[in-house]
């Protein structure tokens, strides 16, 4: 999961990110609305977490100005705001869900899970593929029925495969997914992962898909 950060306390973002980082989920923070478009337009996110009270425009104003635009972009509003009017505000402003500081981070982590899902289309936290189980809050999986063990990073790619399972991904999108829109990689670092996927769930289950990139196999 791609986790679009926009929070201007810089204390209570690094408490998320380094706790949604620690569940396995790939976070970029940015501070302002600004930095939030620049953000959007580099790169593709799965959940956006958007705080409301931000430094050069309110974030409500931001929220409606993104559904203006179009984007489908499934955003979970933090803020201090707790009045019920501002719930009611927040929610018909285009907030997919709505989460009153100071929150818990295992609930937080639920409602990422929740909203992702039903953009993906599954009613269950675990998806079932072929012989492969996936659960996506803890990410356990199995290959016919036994635990298999696989790195941040290739859970990461496993989550983005099995979530656009009819979908060619290219390596830029594989790499948003994985690790953010603003890092520095070796040109071979996608590669590496599908190998080391392929190799403990079957060669067949990530296809490539010559001169456009990269789907989802059979498993096993």
């Amino acid at each position: 999961m791609h986790v679009l950060l926009v929070e201007d306390d810089a204390l209570v973002a690094s408490g998320i990110v380094a706790g949604l980082r620690l569940h396995g989920l790939t976070v970029d923070h940015v501070d302002t609305a600004s930095l939030a478009d620049t953000a959007l337009l580099s790169s593709h996110f799965d959940v956006c977490i958007l705080d409301l009270g931000l430094p050069d425009q309110d974030g409500l104003t931001l929220l409606r100005r993104w559904r203006d635009q179009g984007r489908k972009l499934p955003i979970l509003i933090l803020t201090a705001r707790d009045a019920l009017h501002h719930r009611v505000e927040g929610l018909l402003g285009g907030g997919d869900d709505y989460v009153i500081k100071p929150f818990d981070l295992d609930e937080l982590l639920a409602r990422l899970h929740v909203l992702t899902r039903r953009v993906a289309g599954h009613d269950t936290d675990c998806i079932e593929y072929g012989r492969l189980s996936f659960c996506a809050s803890t990410g356990h999986v199995t290959l016919d029925g036994k635990p298999v063990s696989l790195a941040r990073r290739e859970l990461s790619l496993l989550r983005a495969l099995l979530n656009k399972p009819h979908t060619i991904l290219s390596a830029e999108q594989l790499c948003d997914s994985i690790y953010g829109y603003d890092q520095d990689l070796e040109s071979n670092a996608i590669n590496v992962h599908i190998y080391h996927l392929r190799r403990k769930l079957g060669s067949h289950i990530v296809e490539t898909v010559r001169g456009l990139g990269y789907k989802l196999g059979p498993a096993g």
